[in-house]
């Protein structure tokens, strides 16, 4: 898999304030990319010099190997956090109009407009104006005119914003399938339950700085705090005797006879050893690694961030 989209050593400054301090990102091809970080970030800087809306101070931006142009944005859909539908005009009037602007001709627009319609279940909303559709309703067409002409790079910035459950589960499955098909995908938001779901590598911003990067397997991996969780039947205290100075006993609720502790190594017994001190003391009904979610990561390296700023 070789990288997409690169952007070298960005930097972008706006008055007296530093959005991006030589960011660098790289997008390999055909994944769903997490570009995450806190409110003001620089995450939106870097999305609009990527889509050329913006140019940057210093770096450049790679599309396919070479430097990007602005015939490269009718490769790119990009569904931004500030939505921008036209309140008096009629849905299916404005659809067709935004994707003309993309090069696609009429006949064809209307072609695949009437295919996405269907297949969200909207198609009586195509007399209604903007301004009688709620806001996922209107979320919802944005989306459509956004993936509508088959673009090779998608970029979602928030896109679940106004939706219900089942109408987030729609977009989600459909962002799968379009990665599924080909398309390279950039995806920002603050839900980290989505970051799980969906991305193949995420990058992390704050204060302008790109402060994590990595498979999203990888980066959980590298914040495991070598701690198990560990369900048996037997006695606790023989449990404490076996695996004396080795572990640290963090939790033990008990719950019906069985029972339930989080486990801390304290010095690097390995896993095995650990496992058969335990079956030495204990009946094992299992025994797992705690791998950290996206959210605690999130907030870790933030944090840990803005200690060392």
């Amino acid at each position: 898999m070789h990288n997409f989209l690169i952007a070298n050593n960005i930097v972008k400054q706006f008055s007296n304030h530093l959005a991006l301090d030589r960011v660098s990102v790289n997008i390999p091809e055909g994944s769903i990319f997490g570009l995450l970080g806190p409110n003001g970030a620089g995450k939106t800087t870097l999305i609009r010099i990527i889509t050329q809306i913006t140019a940057p101070d210093q770096g450049e931006v790679l599309f396919r190997g070479k430097k990007m142009t602005m015939d490269d944005v009718y490769h790119i859909g990009y569904l931004p956090e500030e939505r921008g539908l036209y309140k008096k005009m009629k849905v299916g009037e404005q659809a067709l109009y935004l994707v003309q602007l993309k090069g696609m001709s009429r006949a064809e627009g209307l072609k695949k407009l009437k295919y996405w319609f269907e297949k969200f279940e909207i198609q009586t909303w195509w007399d209604k104006k903007v301004e009688e559709l709620s806001k996922g309703m209107a979320q919802k067409v944005q989306f459509i005119v956004t993936v509508l002409h088959d673009p090779k790079l998608l970029i979602f910035d928030e896109p679940f914003t106004g939706f219900d459950p089942i109408n987030t589960n729609l977009v989600k499955n459909e962002i799968l399938r379009l990665r599924d098909n080909g398309a390279t995908i950039v995806f920002s938001t603050h839900i980290m339950s989505s970051v799980e779901e969906l991305c193949d590598h995420i990058a992390l911003i704050n204060n302008g700085k790109n402060i994590l990067e990595g498979k999203i397997d990888e980066v959980r991996a590298r914040f495991k705090p070598d701690t198990y969780e560990l369900k048996f039947r037997g006695n606790t205290q023989d449990l404490h005797d076996a695996l004396d100075g080795g572990i640290e006993f963090i939790e033990e609720p008990t719950h019906g006879g069985v029972g339930h502790l989080i486990l801390k190594q304290q010095q690097r017994i390995p896993v095995r050893e650990m496992i058969t001190l335990i079956n030495s003391a204990v009946d094992i009904i299992s025994f797992e690694e705690v791998i950290p979610g996206m959210n605690d990561i999130f907030i870790r390296a933030v944090e840990g961030n803005d200690r060392k700023a």
